[in-house]
């Protein structure tokens, strides 16, 4: 008897890969105030600092359009990685705790 083997789509796969992540992650309700910052040193005499907060709200969305804090946070630090500074951790509050 042969055993095979179960392969799931890379779909399926990268739907699991999220939802493992969900599940590891704090939990964030609606509406949750992120924020973070971002420093470098220009190598002029001022070091400059960014401040970015977001928040998101997914309203009645369907899951397959819904936008995750997560996915904003990684966009986000795409920008600036793209303009020279470093990755922000951005984090929750009341309670402060890192979402990335």
């Amino acid at each position: 008897m042969i055993a095979g083997t179960a392969s799931a789509s890379p779909a399926q796969a990268a739907q699991a890969a999220q939802t493992e992540s969900a599940s590891t992650a704090a939990d964030f309700p609606e509406g949750t105030l992120f924020g973070g910052r971002s420093q470098r040193n220009t190598g002029s005499d001022m070091p400059s600092e960014l401040e970015i907060k977001f928040s998101i709200a997914n309203a009645e969305t369907p899951a397959a359009y819904s936008v995750t804090p997560q996915e904003i946070a990684d966009a986000i630090n795409g920008l600036l990685a793209s303009r020279g500074w470093p990755a922000v951790t951005f984090y929750g509050t009341p309670a402060p705790a890192p979402l990335n």
